[in-house]
């Protein structure tokens, strides 16, 4: 039930697992991935392995979607008789998708459609978008929603692990010669996003054990003095080390309000590459 008339729309980079994406019928609006030769659609016709398997003989580029995409799914809330949206996007300083989200809503005048700029990206992001679908199931209105979600933001952190900084440097996000001296001295960078919603380094650590054991010190810190969080793990051609370090988080932190594991966009893994492993962490308001 959804007395308040409230829809969710995201962008596919927020990483919401598709059950919650059901469970709290969410509207996603993809990404693009482009190649050379076709354009493909973010989780729709193609998957985040394909991208791995293809990174050798070339790395695509990405794009936010179009306003004409964005219209779409709008248009679809509007008909299905919701008078309000809170639109979830990955930071605006990573991508301009929260602002084709409000270009796209300006022709849309009887929607009161609320553009959250989640300053994350992947399941960072996510969270903003399952919180707004546990409160609106327990009533809230538009506002306190929308207060909440501002509290939840501004206290939610994702940490990366990267097995490499060659995509990075690809997608321009880190230069060659930063890129060059990783690999020589195996550094491992735990990658976050500050308080703009910028890439920024953490941390760096020698070696993948070293550098998984830092990701979890860094979100147990997070936690640390809170009640009421959130964790998910996330990864991107790493299965086994995510199955394994959510069996270690899930042990640590056994009175986490939700624990997630899912997988990484495509759109997300052409810039991070295979091997990436994610810890989340959301806390909510006491």
């Amino acid at each position: 039930m959804n007395p308040q008339k409230i829809a969710i729309m995201t962008d596919s980079c927020t990483d919401v697992p598709q059950e919650l994406v059901e469970q709290y019928q969410m509207y996603v609006v993809p990404m693009r991935v482009i190649y050379h030769d076709r354009e493909y659609t973010d989780k729709v016709d193609i998957t985040p392995q394909q991208v791995y398997d293809r990174l050798e003989e070339e790395v695509p580029h990405t794009s936010l979607p179009s306003i004409d995409t964005v219209c779409d799914v709008l248009s679809r809330i509007e008909q299905a008789g919701y008078e309000h949206v809170i639109a979830v996007s990955i930071s605006g300083a990573l991508s301009g998708t929260g602002n084709a989200m409000r270009l796209a809503a300006e022709q849309f005048p009887n929607l009161d459609c609320r553009v959250i700029d989640t300053l994350n990206i992947g399941i960072g992001a996510g969270f903003q978008a399952i919180y707004a679908g546990r409160l609106i199931e327990q009533g809230l209105d538009m506002e306190e929603i929308c207060r909440k979600i501002q509290y939840s933001v501004e206290h939610t952190r994702v940490y990366f692990c990267l097995a490499t900084l060659e995509y990075l440097r690809k997608g321009g996000r880190i230069g060659r010669v930063a890129s060059m001296l990783g690999s020589v001295l195996n550094l491992k960078p735990i990658i976050s996003c500050d308080a703009d919603g910028a890439y920024y380094v953490v941390s760096k650590a020698r070696g993948r054990v070293k550098s998984i054991a830092e990701t979890v010190a860094l979100a147990l810190k997070q936690v640390q003095g809170n009640a009421k969080y959130c964790i998910a793990v996330a990864n991107g051609s790493a299965r086994e080390e995510a199955a394994k370090l959510a069996q270690e988080l899930r042990q640590r932190l056994p009175d986490a309000q939700l624990f997630l594991e899912c997988e990484v966009s495509p759109a997300l893994g052409v810039h991070t590459g295979p091997g990436l492993l994610g810890i989340g962490v959301q806390v909510v308001e006491g």
